[in-house]
């Protein structure tokens, strides 16, 4: 039997959902793995210190991770309509404002970046995802940048969007948003890998049912209908494939941060 892989992905439906096949063995002649859970911030630390075979990371990390991994086509999450929101409490500008992120090197802060070019903000400090909302509803903080189920659950913690990065991004550019990206470990068999990352998201893809439990179990909103909309965002036919449309919004993007010198160069992406 081969040694198991390391698989490191996010709690967030998408993740448990196109990955329940592999992690539970439904894929044939797939190697078993063992999966790690973690923050989308704490995900990009693990790829950095290459402690995972296989690792969910954010798109604008990338650029510091090519000498060690490799991008597979397959497992990521790009989309229209699915940005990073930018939340107050009812404040419209961002002159000297204390913002909560949810990483440095997450493709959200990158695009808060790439937007908020003469906006004045302030000082910006690192939140686990799902604190940064009850952190700008209680005062202690001006404006939060929010991912994941955030973008369904904000109005109940009375907030309210400045700006959907993602509608920006895509009035820019007309491009999907590249939020994460699946990579491997650059002296394993790629092509091998996004095989076995693809039969997970077809198999899941064909019966939702069947990752119902694993998908609940893991997640930070237990909402059914929150749950539904974050998968049916997250995981679409550029999780299958990113295909030629994909790769140029990932190129774009991280062309765009070389040339304002917030990311190092990359090299070609696709295969």
């Amino acid at each position: 039997m081969p040694s198991p892989l390391s698989l490191a992905i996010s709690p967030c439906p998408n993740d448990t959902f196109a990955f329940h096949a592999l992690a539970h063995g439904l894929i044939a002649d797939a190697p078993p793995v063992t999966v790690t859970f973690a923050d989308i911030d704490v995900l990009n630390s693990r790829a950095a210190a290459g402690l995972d075979d296989l690792v969910k990371v954010s798109y604008a990390a990338l650029p510091w991770l090519l000498d060690s991994y490799q991008l597979l086509s397959a497992g990521s999450a790009l989309g229209r309509g699915c940005g990073p929101l930018v939340l107050t409490a009812g404040r419209d500008d961002l002159a000297g404002a204390r913002i909560a992120i949810p990483g440095m090197r997450t493709t959200a802060y990158l695009l808060f970046r790439l937007w908020a070019v003469g906006r004045g903000v302030g000082d910006i400090d690192v939140l686990p995802f799902e604190k940064i909302m009850p952190a700008v509803r209680d005062g202690r903080y001006d404006a939060g940048l929010v991912i994941h189920e955030s973008r369904f659950t904000y109005p109940s913690y009375g907030l309210t969007p400045m700006a959907d990065l993602g509608d920006w991004w895509e009035s820019e550019t007309g491009l999907p948003i590249p939020l994460g990206a699946i990579l491997g470990r650059r002296e394993l068999d790629g092509a091998a890998l996004c095989a076995t990352v693809r039969a997970s998201v077809a198999a899941a893809l064909a019966d939702p049912r069947a990752s119902r439990a694993y998908v609940l179990d893991h997640a930070q909103e237990m909402d059914a209908d929150v749950v539904n909309a974050h998968i049916g965002l997250y995981v679409n036919d550029y999780t299958l494939a990113l295909g030629d449309e994909g790769y140029e919004a990932v190129e774009v993007l991280l062309g765009r941060a070389g040339a304002a010198g917030l990311v190092p160069p990359i090299p070609a992406l696709r295969p």
